[in-house]
């Protein structure tokens, strides 16, 4: 696998009952394209899980070159050097207009330099590999990178009171029920696209604040305010809940018990 040192990748490892080369960064840079080939040729895997990802949505807005090159070019030199590829992608490829769960198959149409990279890579890879699993995920959290919750700790060890956005809707997921998720995918042939979130009903960022705080026992005074009254560099979709039309998806925990599981492997963490 590729990424291993990144938040979801360290979870991927974890996962796998059996032997498997995980690589980091450090150990395959994925935008040289004749190290991923020798790095495959050595290897000789069944199948690549590619963690490996520009993840800074704000980053992107300002730095879009190097996101696309990481996420989408890279992405296709990976999937043309392995036997089958699993390639993590993001609601953020979907302009948040649509008002109801999307589907596989809606149409996309990303607002940010971070949704466009993304999808440069789903392109890059199902070009490049028919046996592809292309995973969208959304609101991602985990031990081993940056994430909503560990901010909203952070923030809430120093203020009293937050306000959080109200108005972008989504699901959040823990890499640990992700990951599971993407190693029990590989072993299939169900090649595609696949919606694969956090389970439970959707929240906004607001609620997803306050279920932070009350499983956390932190007293802050959560108070909702508009996305305009936060404004952020890259523009989020409103709604980015991800639903699947697949006839047998799967279906992760509730995003609930994905935070209590985070909360408790945190604590010794730090």
């Amino acid at each position: 696998m590729t990424g291993a040192g990144g938040m979801l990748g360290r979870d991927v490892v974890a996962a796998v009952d059996q032997d498997v080369v995980a690589l980091t960064h450090a150990e395959l840079d994925v935008t040289d394209r004749s190290a991923v080939e020798r790095a495959m040729a050595e290897a000789r895997p069944d199948v690549v899980i590619n963690c490996a990802a520009f993840t800074d949505v704000d980053g992107a807005e300002s730095d879009e070159g190097p996101a696309t090159v990481l996420n989408g070019e890279a992405a296709g030199y990976v999937a043309a050097a392995a036997p089958a590829i699993v390639h993590p992608s993001t609601d953020h490829v979907f302009d948040g207009s649509k008002g109801a769960p999307y589907l596989e198959s809606d149409a996309t149409g990303p607002r940010s330099a971070y949704g466009r990279s993304k999808l440069a890579g789903e392109h890059a890879v199902a070009r490049a590999n028919p046996r592809h699993f292309i995973v969208r995920t959304s609101w991602l959290f985990g031990v081993g990178g940056t994430n909503f919750v560990d901010t909203m700790l952070g923030a809430g060890r120093d203020r009293d009171e937050l306000k959080v956005v109200d108005d972008q809707v989504g699901r959040p997921t823990y890499t640990g029920h992700l990951a599971a998720a993407l190693v029990r995918l590989a072993a299939t042939d169900l090649y595609g696209i696949h919606h694969i979130a956090g389970g439970g009903a959707a929240c906004s960022w607001f609620e997803f604040a306050t279920e932070i705080f009350r499983q956390a026992e932190i007293d802050v005074r959560v108070v909702p305010c508009t996305t305009e009254e936060f404004p952020r560099p890259a523009p989020r979709p409103a709604y980015s809940v991800l639903g699947s039309e697949r006839p047998d998806p799967i279906l992760l925990p509730d995003w609930r018990s994905g935070l209590a599981a985070y909360l408790a492997e945190r604590a010794p963490a730090r």
